[in-house]
């Protein structure tokens, strides 16, 4: 096809290559804008689900056209510094009662059941018991001793609008790559 524009050998393979790494350029904008983006974990808020360093991949159309559920984990900016994001699970959906109870988190009047339910001093400064605002979720790190979450007003109950999306997968360190529940 760029033979009848472009006679000199030469000239024609440095187009077709041009045409190839443009195309990929425009693939792989689109797929980061639209689709798919990668995030990089910082800190320990989310061990031992996830580590310091680790690399994941953000599905951006979960919240496009559905809600978040139930152990979801996500991924927000910090209101405090919209740059900053954090990666957190979703613990309450709106209309949901939270509370705070001799060290552990419950919902709707029952305990949590998840492996992150273990004793801890509680921390933060909402006040509980809290029902999440229609539009929001409640969002607790899973390593709950140390995790800026929910339970301080900074971070507050996440507007859906905010959430950047739904971490999929794990991609590094390739010893860990896998799909995240």
């Amino acid at each position: 096809m760029l033979k009848k524009w472009i006679p000199n050998d030469n000239l024609r393979n440095i187009a077709e290559w041009v045409l190839v790494l443009v195309s990929a350029a425009v693939l792989a904008l689109l797929v980061n804008t639209f689709l798919l983006r990668t995030a990089n974990v910082t800190g320990a808020s989310m061990v031992p689900t996830l580590e310091h360093a680790d690399k994941v991949i953000v599905d951006k159309l979960s919240y496009r056209f559905g809600t978040p559920q139930y152990d979801d984990i996500v991924v927000f900016p910090f209101a405090g510094n919209p740059s900053e994001h954090y990666i957190k699970r979703v613990i309450g959906l709106p209309g949901d009662s939270i509370d705070w109870r001799d060290g552990f988190f419950l919902r709707n009047g029952e305990y949590l059941d998840d492996a992150f339910s273990s004793e801890w001093v509680h921390c933060g400064n909402t006040p509980f018991p809290i029902i999440v605002p229609e539009g929001t979720c409640f969002v607790l790190g899973d390593n709950r001793r140390i995790s800026e979450d929910s339970r301080f007003t900074e971070v507050g109950c996440v507007p859906f609008e905010q959430l950047t999306g739904k971490v999929s997968l794990r991609y590094f360190p390739f010893s860990k790559i896998g799909v995240l529940h």
